[in-house]
């Protein structure tokens, strides 16, 4: 059965399968396939060559505005993985008893999550070795799942 490839579409086609094909369709070898479409190295993009059939090329680099929508979804996922620690701490203690964070670890954390908040006016938003850290113990507390209504 012969496989082929559509520049336009950037879809493989079965002979024998397909009924119709675009215009643009090419042959394309197995090992080809193998290599470009079925299991392509993470590194790298799908371009085409000169006669249209599918290569592997270098990726172009995030712009600007991509690199800033994945940094300010990174923050809030971080500040989502903290809140209830800080929901947590404030209700433990309007109830008046005994909190689980001391008050250098709830200080430690209010202000992570003012360093993650402050993150994107920050002038090395939003290169990612300026991202905000976590202390190592709130790293290990995240990994606990915060309570559920159901096992409250």
């Amino acid at each position: 059965m012969k496989r082929y490839y559509s520049k336009s579409t950037g879809c493989c086609y079965l002979e024998g399968i397909h009924d119709e094909m675009p215009l643009d369709v090419k042959i394309i070898d197995e090992a080809r396939y193998e290599r470009v479409i079925a299991n392509p190295p993470a590194n790298k993009a799908r371009g085409h060559d000169e006669e249209g059939l599918p290569t592997l090329v270098e990726p172009l680099p995030l712009s600007q505005q991509v690199l800033a929508q994945l940094a300010r979804r990174w923050r809030d996922e971080e500040l989502g993985r903290y809140l209830w620690l800080r929901e947590r701490h404030r209700d433990e203690q309007e109830l008046g008893g005994r909190t689980t964070l001391t008050e250098s670890q709830y200080a430690q954390l209010i202000e992570l999550l003012q360093k993650l908040r402050q993150w994107p006016q920050s002038e090395n938003f939003p290169v990612e070795t300026s991202r905000p850290s976590s202390p190592a113990w709130l790293v290990l507390a995240s990994v606990i799942e915060p309570p559920t209504p159901e096992r409250q």
